[in-house]
């Protein structure tokens, strides 16, 4: 039982460390004007962090499962929603800082000062590198992006024609069977028509019979008699 009490109290630690390093995160990535590059960095140890506290709540939850704790079970459902709103901070912190860089690059390069224009000289060229770089990146992309969705978007037409061409297909042969089921019916009506001819016949043939015994049996019964 002891035991039992250090995991889950190790657990929950671990999830509260987790979380206060990732909100150290988030809060330096709100403050970071460095390059895009360093914000990478700072994104990766953030990403590791999340995913620290994500396994660290799937264990929680693993443990209320296997004790039946229903406290521990709504103390997992408060962390991931607690998480969720933590991921949503640490994305709305990387655009706004990520935004922030680029307005910053832009002004020092479009309005540098008189007096610091020397030295900042080479620092503006790798800054006109970097963007170059980016935008470069970020063309390619699009250009990734785009390739995407035109291969999509031909081969949802391939299969619009699939379509169209099967139900042609289904349509020509639904056609077809309406035809043979007519066919069928007038055929079915013929032969009731030859069978009840063939009746009548019959019918015929043997009144016919009857009448020829009637007169032999007439023509004998006037010899006898």
């Amino acid at each position: 039982m002891d035991s039992q009490k250090y995991t889950l109290s190790s657990l929950k630690q671990d999830i509260v460390d987790n979380n206060l390093h990732v909100k150290a995160i988030i809060q330096d990535i709100l403050a970071f004007r460095g390059s895009l590059a360093d914000l990478e960095n700072l994104n990766e140890a953030g990403r590791a962090k999340i995913s620290a506290l994500r396994k660290c709540i799937e264990r929680l939850d693993d443990w209320a499962r296997d004790e039946g704790d229903p406290e521990v079970a709504k103390d997992v459902d408060s962390h991931r929603q607690q998480l969720t709103r933590t991921l949503q901070a640490f994305r709305k912190a990387n655009v706004s800082t990520m935004l922030e860089i680029e307005k910053a690059d832009k002004q020092e390069l479009l309005t540098p000062s008189g007096d610091s224009e020397l030295r900042q000289r080479g620092k503006t060229r790798l800054n006109r590198s970097s963007l170059i770089s980016q935008q470069e990146s970020v063309t390619e992309k699009m250009l990734s992006i785009s390739r995407h969705l035109s291969e999509t978007t031909q081969k949802s037409a391939a299969t619009l024609d699939t379509l169209i061409a099967s139900s042609s297909s289904v349509q020509g042969t639904r056609d077809e069977l309406l035809n043979t089921g007519g066919t069928i019916t007038q055929s079915g009506k013929l032969l009731n028509k030859y069978g009840r001819r063939e009746c009548t016949d019959k019918i015929i043939l043997l009144f016919a019979f009857i009448f020829f015994l009637a007169c032999v049996f007439y023509i004998v019964q006037k010899r006898l008699f």
